[in-house]
């Protein structure tokens, strides 16, 4: 990873600090872009993941879209200068002033996830004088194989309208007079590593597009959404998510006509470009014995690891090279909970107080995710393109 080339560097800003390799993260943006231009796919990118402007100013130059899961993020990729025709709204609980200002947006889609959303869109629509271009989000039952946190399309999810209720509710669609029904959108979560689960998804989509068509549902797109996930293993090994089978599987499995077919990606393309860098603050061993190292970061920084369970790649990064990775050691922040652990067992180089770590695969749901509890400061951040 680029901290461990330039730690000499880094030793001139304080920590903790998110780093971002801006190189990596343009290479990401031309697979992406490159492997979806192969079969005319439409990109969005999942604002959620990391909305620091930095990163946005580069994704904006390959012209993605963007997915949203909020108001404010919707407002966020306005003011970035994304084209409000590229952008989707998503989101289980729209407020009303976030509904009326998506709908002034005149963006690509608002993703309705109930009845009651379509009926208030309508509603609003009609005050404002305005037919909106939404997308049904259906929730399509599929088991993604992920941390259970993370899994976004199983049946009793609070994401997306069951299926069997848009059947059931297919002529009260149809006959809304200020929406209109322009696409599809699925998506089934995240971090998904085994592929044929996407095979699962297209067949289900297949299915439900060819019902829909019978009872007269007409939309020109099919957001099938994202979840590719990343290595958090060895991020060395794969640091460009495999974007071409994921493209490969969808244009083999989906059978949805000449309909436009769009992704939502934020993990796989910013997490492996950022890492969370911390100075080791003291170590100490407990009464057990275990040897501990105290790090200036915390869940504060990376809530990911006590929220979710989530492993993260550590290296010490200033450790002397002629030192092997024979200590193992348990690495926790500063905040006052006891789930504020990084990692409970990692193999570091000999470890001291004032030595830098690097927690890898950062650049998703990391600063994003980032919370001022205890009152800590939120993290600053270090560009490659700017060092």
């Amino acid at each position: 990873m680029l901290s461990r080339q330039i730690a000499s560097k880094l030793r001139g800003y304080e920590t903790p600090f998110y780093l971002y390799d801006t190189a990596l993260l343009r290479q990401t943006l031309e697979s992406v872009v490159y492997e979806s231009k192969k079969y005319g796919y439409k990109v969005h990118y999942a604002i959620k993941a990391n909305y620091d402007d930095h990163l946005l100013a580069i994704i904006r130059e390959y012209g993605l879209g963007i997915d949203c899961a909020s108001g404010n993020e919707l407002r966020k990729a306005v003011e970035a200068g994304f084209d409000p025709k590229g952008i989707v709204y998503a989101g289980v609980g729209k407020r009303d002033k976030e509904l009326k200002y998506a709908i002034e947006q005149n963006i690509l889609a608002i993703n309705c996830e109930s009845i009651q959303e379509l009926e208030l869109v309508d509603a609003f629509s009609a005050e404002m004088g305005k037919v909106t271009d939404i997308a049904l989000r259906i929730n399509p039952d599929i088991d993604p194989k992920t941390n259970h946190c993370i899994d976004t399309g199983q049946a009793d999810s609070k994401f997306g309208i069951s299926y069997e209720e848009v059947l059931e509710h297919a002529a009260e669609i149809r006959a809304f007079k200020n929406i209109n029904i322009i696409g599809l959108h699925l998506h089934i979560g995240s971090q998904i590593r085994e592929l044929h689960v996407f095979e699962n998804m297209c067949n289900k989509v297949n299915v439900i597009v060819e019902n829909l068509e019978k009872l007269g549902c007409k939309f020109r797109f099919v957001d099938v959404g994202g979840g590719l996930g990343v290595n958090y293993d060895v991020p060395e090994n794969e640091p460009i998510p495999n974007f071409a089978s994921l493209f490969s599987i969808v244009h083999n499995h989906l059978r949805i006509g000449d309909r436009e077919v769009h992704f939502e990606f934020g993990r796989s393309i910013v997490a492996e470009c950022g890492e969370l860098i911390t100075t080791v603050l003291f170590n100490k061993t407990t009464a057990t014995g275990r040897k501990l190292v105290i790090v200036d970061a915390s869940m504060t920084e990376l809530v990911r690891p006590a929220m979710y369970g989530s492993y993260h790649n550590i290296e010490n990064i200033t450790a002397r090279e002629e030192e092997a990775p024979s200590e193992k050691y348990t690495v926790v922040g500063t905040a006052c909970e006891s789930t504020d652990v990084f990692d409970e067992n990692v193999s570091l180089r000999k470890t001291r107080r004032g030595d830098l770590l690097t927690i890898k695969s950062a650049g998703a749901y990391g600063m994003s995710m980032a919370s001022r509890y205890n009152l800590h400061d939120l993290p600053g951040a270090v560009y490659s393109d700017e060092l």
